[in-house]
């Protein structure tokens, strides 16, 4: 009988020692996938006469490479051409929790530039509703980001690193699924890698590149490009909720 005890004693610790490494994830790599409803998005009368039915969802897949303070969110690279490249954006975000601070490359007909700013502080709601995305348990969360937009994050306390899908984080776990409440942008976790990335690694080098504060870019945007309407609603996507 003692022996007998010893073996569920030990079993117990392992069992314990096995849980406790599971829910305390805070380093790894997860690859998004993200769906723009176009027709939502270019809302205009004529939208559906020069964009195709087949065209209507454009597909973007996205990298996050994070640890316990670091976190890298870039476009995955590929050789195939891209479809309606022009039709959605592609910022590269990077974050460090230890310093509040945040760098966005945001790309304007093919030039980059370096946005330096504080993280992006949001309030969310959490509520009791939970789904599984890749294989793990989320709970789902709102920010309501102003009288007309509302956004949906489900999240994973398993993966305890505060990250997400573009700037977003600030949830007890890793957002694996992200979405506003008309379904017109929608992030989903396709896989995740438990790991230990070379974050560092993957921090750019801003060289001689001109860093701007968010309100100073978009001063300068509106300026050169607001007096057209394609140059408004370009600068209204670029500093809206993401």
């Amino acid at each position: 009988m003692k022996i007998i005890g010893k073996l569920v004693l030990i079993l117990f610790v392992l069992l314990f020692v096995n849980a406790s490494a599971i829910a305390q994830i805070t380093a790894g790599k997860i690859i998004y996938e993200r769906k723009t409803n176009l027709y939502k998005k270019f809302k205009n009368d004529d939208v559906k006469e020069w964009l195709q039915p087949e065209d209507k969802n454009k597909v973007d897949i996205f990298e996050l490479y994070f640890n316990d303070s670091l976190s890298v969110f870039k476009i995955q690279e590929s050789d195939l051409k891209e479809r309606m490249s022009w039709a959605t954006s592609k910022n590269q975000v990077y974050q460090n929790r230890n310093t509040n601070s945040r760098l966005t490359i945001k790309s304007v007909w093919g030039e980059e530039l370096y946005v330096q700013d504080t993280l992006y502080k949001r309030q969310w709601k959490i509520t009791d509703s939970k789904r599984s995305i890749s294989g793990y348990s989320c709970r789902k969360a709102v920010w309501q980001a102003n009288d007309t937009t509302r956004i949906y994050a489900w999240y994973c306390d398993e993966i305890m690193t505060s990250v997400g899908p573009e700037s977003f984080y600030g949830l007890p776990g890793a957002i694996l699924g992200l979405a506003t409440e008309d379904g017109g942008v929608i992030y989903f976790a396709k896989s995740v890698e438990i790991s230990k990335p070379e974050v560092i690694a993957l921090l750019p080098k801003k060289g001689k590149n001109k860093i701007y504060a968010s309100n100073e870019l978009k001063t300068k945007l509106e300026k050169d490009f607001g007096k057209n309407p394609w140059g408004k609603a370009m600068v209204k996507e670029m500093f809206g909720i993401w």
